[in-house]
């Protein structure tokens, strides 16, 4: 724990480096949560390929009730479990999911992937083939029974596959029917249990989607989705939106009860040359990634979409995977054995809005900010319980930078209550008192003037609204 809290002490002065540096006075800091702490919330952080070894649950696990999110992605691992037909060793899942479920983080697992010691079972990888054989499939369905039965008390939610999309092989019709099938057997064994789907890949097969949604409706199935997910990476991450509401609103017209999450987003902290996945063919850093990553949580989140935040540890792909070599899209960077060697500088922003943004604040769709600037994104909340006012801002005119000067922008907040309202960085932390002559009440609302803007996400927010130390 003491070598955590230096870890941490030193992250802090790193994140300094990006905040912004208003002339007004500081007056502390955002106060941050562990998971039980908090009541509940939307927020989600990844804990894929534990099921391929590419991380290390065992390493990681110190930092994952302090950073507050309340639910994990993890990954089931057919053929990490069964690795002789008819036989499961659960013993690696039994030091994750009950451990994490202690610590606070509620595991949500996703059933997956293919298993090659069946003819026809598919592979154990991104991008394999579903199981298609009738050998592999019975196989398939006995390993999903045992799966919910032994968890079934630990494990609310259950994600049907990662990514089918990717694998050109694969139909919505195909994919609609294993999906069917699979949802079938989990809710015969765990009634109460969420459905998740699909993990989709990207956000514009609104054709395979579309084929998927006509399956489940001729079969009396879309009762059983209660969560889409979808993933869908973009180097500016608010250039996403337009295309996952056009997903939205085909899903919605199936189903308008179903729940949209983003289930797998984030981007790497390393330049080009270094890293694997997804957005590798930019240049990152360290603070580039934290200023994503903000903008990716709080313009899901100022939409109304659940947000799983991709991921919690670098991931060490491994040959014979769809790809080879370090994923850096992880809050710690790892060591070459996976072990963790230090928070960077996203974790700690992390903190801050999983600390903040749970189910206290009430996001006010209906009373949308406005600004004198067309790229400035803003979003409104009111704390429930004493009525305080909270809004987002940051620039989104491009991919966040290592360098940008923040906006000088106004502001006007209708429907808002602000009596000692402060400046939020979020990255640091830090919380600047707004000086008396820079807002003012005007008609029902305020106005804010000269707010300096970056291109990451801060804060004008009511003090009282805030746990600050």
């Amino acid at each position: 724990m003491k070598q955590f809290l230096i870890l941490l002490f030193l992250l802090a002065g790193a994140a300094t480096q990006a905040q912004v540096q208003p002339s007004w006075k500081e007056i502390g800091q955002l106060k941050t949560r562990d998971a039980k702490e908090i009541k509940s919330s939307t927020w989600s952080i990844g804990g894929e390929t534990l099921d391929r070894d590419y991380t290390d649950y065992q390493s990681y696990k110190h930092y994952l009730g302090p950073l507050g999110a309340k639910r994990i992605r993890l990954q089931g691992g057919w053929s990490k479990t069964e690795k002789v037909k008819g036989q499961y060793d659960f013993a690696w899942l039994d030091a994750v999911i009950p451990d994490a479920a202690a610590r606070g983080v509620a595991p949500w697992v996703e059933l997956s992937y293919g298993n090659p010691i069946y003819e026809g079972g598919g592979e154990a990888k991104l991008a394999g083939h579903i199981p298609t054989s009738p050998e592999a499939l019975a196989a398939w369905d006995n390993w999903v029974r045992a799966m919910v039965t032994r968890y079934k008390g630990q494990v609310p939610e259950w994600e049907i596959w990662n990514e089918p999309d990717i694998n050109k092989e694969h139909t919505g019709k195909e994919i609609g029917e294993f999906y069917l099938r699979t949802a079938r057997i989990v809710k015969q064994v765990q009634p109460g249990a969420r459905l998740i789907a699909l993990g989709l890949a990207g956000v514009t097969r609104l054709d395979f989607m579309r084929d998927f949604l006509d399956y489940l409706k001729e079969n009396d199935g879309l009762k059983y989705i209660d969560i889409l997910t979808y993933h869908g990476y973009a180097p500016n991450p608010d250039t996403s939106y337009p295309q996952i509401e056009k997903l939205r609103e085909l899903v919605w017209s199936y189903n308008r009860d179903v729940v949209f999450m983003q289930g797998e987003n984030g981007a790497p902290s390393t330049p080009s040359s270094v890293t694997i996945g997804a957005l590798r063919q930019y240049d990152w850093s360290e603070l580039t990634q934290a200023k994503w990553d903000l903008r990716r949580m709080l313009g899901d989140h100022g939409r109304g979409i659940a947000t799983n935040l991709f991921t919690i540890s670098d991931i060490h792909y491994a040959a014979g995977d769809h790809m080879v070599g370090v994923n850096t899209k992880g809050l710690l960077k790892t060591n070459p054995d996976k072990t963790i060697e230090r928070p960077k500088v996203a974790y700690k922003p992390a903190q801050h809005v999983f600390s903040l943004f749970d189910d206290q604040l009430e996001l006010l769709q209906k009373a949308q900010p406005v600004t004198d600037q067309s790229t400035v994104q803003a979003f409104q909340y009111r704390h429930k319980d004493n009525g305080g006012s909270i809004v987002t801002l940051w620039s989104a005119e491009a991919r966040p930078a290592d360098e940008y000067g923040p906006k000088p922008t106004t502001i006007t907040v209708e429907n808002a209550r602000f009596t000692s309202p402060v400046l939020v960085d979020l990255i640091s932390g830090k919380v600047f008192e707004v000086p008396r002559a820079q807002w003012k009440r005007s008609g029902s609302g305020y106005v804010f003037t000269n707010v300096p803007v970056p291109d990451y996400p801060v804060l004008i927010a009511e003090k009282g609204a805030l746990s600050l130390k």
